[in-house]
């Protein structure tokens, strides 16, 4: 199963408003308490059930509605599930389903958008990364958080260097041609036709051959990542790695890398050796929005703020830049963009949203940066604390 991208996440938060229904549930990946996910899924959907017809709906179109989940309800699914997490979407014209590795709190969530803040980890501190593990006779991509790792095929991803670079039987020795992609066109990131090769020192023409298969290698991998900020890290034997560098286009590749040959290494070795690396960058990053925080708390400069009331309105205003937003918890209530007003309630009431899911879905849509994290690694116990861009 991949694991779910901030572009889908965004994709979520975009539908048409209407009846959503977001569902997070705890699963057992393996044992016999394995049995108990179909019947805590079942009593979940029977509470999203009473929460659309308290929402108005009629009974028959609340079952209506939520009969999509019927598609995955079957023993098949429930074995082969292997995650600690099922995050669910419902409504009328969308049915989404993530087996994650997040042991999510249970939750149902019924408002006119859908509940995203606990998938927020997966995009950072527990989060997404890359890596590409490079060979001239294997190239392989990996997608990992802190938890897991799964190798992804990527589109026009050359496997070799001899797939990339096509001898031309036509062409004189030490000529040859850059291959070109799947649909017909030549790699963004090379220049089509021949490179000659004669009277260079073999050593050098090998090297050449390799930085144009890495120039293929990039150009491919620019489709996939063109819109991400994960870390990427590169394993391979020390003298290949520098090569790439020079090659790279992707503005988040790591400086440190896995040296070794990562043809003897599986998915999950790969992934021991890459995440204390990334675990250092994402720290890091977080650390710094900490720092910036108490900077400019307090001031005079009025760019911070973890007043809730202050921040929703700044979010919904695309002012937001930063956010640590508490993760697991709620602040159920409302906000009326005509006059600003923000309703807070001690408990749920009939039309409410939490508006810490509203602070973080806004932050998110707007360009911001999210970090979901635990309520106590929020300063001055606060569930919010938030950078503005002006």
């Amino acid at each position: 199963m991949q694991l779910i991208s901030r572009e889908e996440i965004k994709t979520l938060l975009e539908q048409p408003k209407g009846n959503c229904v977001s569902i997070y549930m705890p699963t057992q990946p393996a044992g016999p308490e394995v049995r108990q996910n179909p019947i805590r899924f079942k009593n979940l959907i029977r509470e999203a059930e009473t929460r659309l017809i308290d929402a108005g709906l009629e009974q028959e179109d609340a079952i209506a509605l939520l009969g999509k989940s019927q598609e995955i309800d079957t023993q098949e699914f429930w074995e082969q599930i292997g995650e600690q997490g099922l995050a669910i979407f419902i409504s009328d014209n969308i049915f989404r389903c993530y087996p994650l590795p997040i042991d999510f709190q249970e939750l149902v969530v019924v408002t006119d958008r859908f509940h995203i803040k606990p998938l927020l980890p997966i995009l950072n501190g527990n989060g997404r990364f890359y890596i590409l593990a490079l060979s001239q006779q294997d190239v392989r991509f990996f997608e990992g958080t802190r938890y897991s790792v799964k190798e992804v095929e990527v589109e026009n991803l050359p496997k070799s260097l001899d797939e990339a670079l096509q001898r031309d039987d036509t062409a004189k020795e030490g000529q040859f041609r850059i291959a070109t992609s799947k649909g017909g066109t030549s790699n963004p990131f090379s220049q089509p036709g021949t490179f000659h090769g004669q009277g260079s020192p073999d050593r050098d023409r090998r090297q050449e051959d390799i930085l144009q298969f890495f120039q293929i290698v990039d150009g491919a991998l620019h489709e996939k990542l063109k819109l991400q900020k994960a870390p990427l890290v590169l394993a391979g034997v020390e003298y290949l790695l520098p090569l790439y560098r020079q090659a790279n286009t992707y503005q988040h590749l790591m400086d440190e890398g896995i040296t070794g040959n990562p043809e003897i290494l599986s998915a999950q070795e790969l992934h021991d050796q890459a995440w204390p690396i990334v675990e250092a960058d994402f720290q890091k990053s977080q650390q710094v929005v900490l720092e910036q925080f108490h900077e400019l708390f307090g001031g005079d400069t009025g760019k911070a703020s973890n007043n809730l009331e202050e921040v929703i309105s700044a979010a919904y205003y695309q002012r937001v830049d930063s956010l640590l937003v508490a993760v697991g918890q709620q602040q159920w209530g409302l906000f009326d963009p005509s006059s600003e007003t923000v309703y807070l309630h001690p408990e749920k009431e009939t039309g409410d949203e939490d508006l810490l899911d509203f602070v973080a879905a806004h932050t998110l849509l707007n360009g911001g940066t999210v970090y979901a994290v635990p309520f106590e690694e929020i300063p001055y116990s606060t569930a919010v604390a938030a950078i503005y861009r002006y």
